[in-house]
């Protein structure tokens, strides 16, 4: 969450520096990584919608580590891989039995 929020709060001095990811245009590169990185972790940290909320997580460290940091993964992509992992194993787990989504099963 702590990039997420550096990113929401810094959104109009990076929206012209962030990168073009496929064509999008900055703006909108910044606005999905920020979504994906403050709100979504926000949901998973919470327990809420954890499977759901991992997926755009999942996306946004793939772009990370393998567009902005090549692949590096004992390098420079080091933690992007480190939060691709946990993520990936949250989307298989799922939350556990202290969440938000368990209370709302029972």
């Amino acid at each position: 969450m702590h990039h997420g929020y550096y990113k929401l709060v810094n959104f109009g001095g990076l929206k012209n520096k962030f990168m073009n990811f496929l064509g999008m245009g900055s703006t909108l590169s910044l606005t999905f990584a920020t979504f994906a990185e403050f709100f979504c972790a926000l949901f998973v940290l919470l327990g809420l919608f954890t499977r759901l909320a991992a997926i755009p997580v999942i996306i946004t460290m793939c772009v990370a580590l393998f567009k902005a940091n090549n692949g590096d993964f004992f390098g420079d992509g080091e933690m992007a891989a480190l939060y691709l992992g946990a993520y990936l194993v949250l989307l298989f787990v799922g939350p556990g039995r202290i969440s938000i989504d368990s209370m709302f099963g029972k």
